[in-house]
């Protein structure tokens, strides 16, 4: 399979070595939108050993718009996020391990669906969900990337236990509700371009 990553192998940032590891390493993706589809669909392409995809929600046609992965028979069938990601992603790189989890993250059941990973990534759409995985990967010492993205901005935050300031340090309580609602992350049809970013920091 080592032709199918040569053109990756030839970046100097990654290489065989990198190739190695990338082949070796488990990600966690929390949330399926707009942002955790792009990102997935990098990790499979890429090569990462174990991708494990978690989301709680059914596919609907407002979806179609920017979240990559799916399409109007997943709807048809009335599929989960996490599972039309396993099955389109499966179909993409079959030599790796893709695992789609229908569930709602929560304190119950973070640190079980974290378990084994080696970067938890966030394709999330509330705060209070990153709290967890900020509180979960300190606690585990496993390195999470931030990521946000709503109308034409994004941003990204690498956090890594030990290192650098944790997501809690540059928001104490969350941010403030704007009309009733916190903020939406992961809208717009811009979200590709930020692929490129996860996928040098993996």
């Amino acid at each position: 399979m080592i032709d199918r990553y040569s053109r990756q192998t030839l970046f100097f940032g990654i290489g065989k070595e990198g190739q190695k590891r990338l082949g070796d390493s488990c990600v966690v993706i929390v949330g399926c939108g707009a942002l955790g589809t792009i990102i997935a669909t990098t990790l499979v392409r890429a090569g990462v050993g174990k991708v494990r995809i978690i989301d709680r929600d059914f596919i609907e046609y407002h979806n179609l718009q920017r979240q990559v992965l799916f399409d109007e028979e997943d709807i048809k069938n009335q599929l989960p996020k996490a599972v039309a990601a396993e099955r389109h992603l499966k179909k993409v790189n079959s030599s790796i391990e893709i695992e789609g989890i229908v569930a709602d993250v929560n304190y119950t059941n973070i640190e079980r669906f974290i378990r084994g990973a080696d970067l938890i990534l966030d394709g999330l759409d509330n705060f209070e969900t990153r709290f967890l995985i900020n509180d979960v990967s300190l606690k585990h010492k496993i390195p999470w990337i931030y990521g946000g993205a709503i109308s034409s901005s994004g941003m990204t935050m690498t956090i890594i236990p030990g290192e650098t300031p944790c997501f809690r340090c540059f928001h104490p309580k969350g941010p403030q509700q704007r009309d009733g609602a916190h903020l939406r992350h992961s809208r717009g049809n811009w979200t590709g371009s930020l692929h490129y970013r996860f996928s040098a920091i993996c």
